[in-house]
């Protein structure tokens, strides 16, 4: 089956898969930033954590070994985070749904043209954008209650303490800056240009199709 795209089309695809992968794990994935509290490791993403404190019995502290989402949107420690975590989901939908429709275009004659391509690469970089955006509003919530007293209670906006950025925050930044970079710049050649040809077969095919329609409709 003839492809839509060109040889650096097809590179196009693949990274564009690759990248929207990446970011979109990233994004699920609850190791953004690294702590510890009562003596155990501690993870947060934007909307998820690993490991938290519940009261047990005689008010005391215990940590639960388990990761999971906040309860609600409001749960989430700060306004800052609240808005990173719908900036980057965002991001990566517009990611997932290019990437989609890029590796379709692999296997589909005349879905992706050159200015198509464009047109993708364009929601490309402005999904790399929104990721990127999110990846600088999650400083601003480390000044937030629960952060503090995972990072030993000295970390504030731009300022960890104790903790540590973890890999998936690299590997959501990285994936946003390749798709803004790489991804969009290979679009503008990803499409192919339609032939003169094929525009004229088509052109006839649709007129042909369009005349017998009408004697069929005049007819008595």
């Amino acid at each position: 089956m003839r492809s839509s795209l060109t040889l650096v089309g097809t590179l196009w695809a693949f990274l564009s898969l690759v990248t929207a992968v990446a970011s979109s794990t990233s994004y699920f994935l609850p190791y953004w930033l690294f702590g510890s509290q009562l003596g155990k490791p501690v993870s947060f993403s934007t909307f998820r954590r690993c490991n938290y404190p519940v009261r047990g019995e005689g008010q005391s502290l215990i940590m639960v070994e388990e990761c999971g989402r906040y309860a609600s949107f409001s749960a989430i420690p700060s306004l800052a985070w609240q808005m990173c975590t719908v900036v980057t989901g965002a991001g990566c939908a517009l990611l997932l749904l290019v990437a989609l429709a890029a590796v379709l275009g692999c296997c589909m004659e005349e879905l992706i043209s050159r200015m198509m391509g464009r047109c993708m690469g364009a929601a490309q970089f402005v999904g790399g954008l929104l990721i990127s955006s999110g990846c600088a509003l999650y400083p601003l919530g480390w000044n937030s209650p629960e952060i503090m007293q995972t990072c030993g209670n000295v970390s504030n906006q731009f300022q960890l303490g104790t903790c540590q950025l973890g890999w998936a925050y690299y590997c959501a930044g990285g994936g946003a800056a390749a798709a803004m970079l790489i991804c969009t710049w290979l679009s503008c050649f990803a499409g192919r240009n339609p032939k003169p040809v094929m525009l004229v077969k088509s052109i006839m095919r649709n007129t042909n199709s369009y005349t017998m329609e009408l004697d069929h409709c005049l007819k008595p």
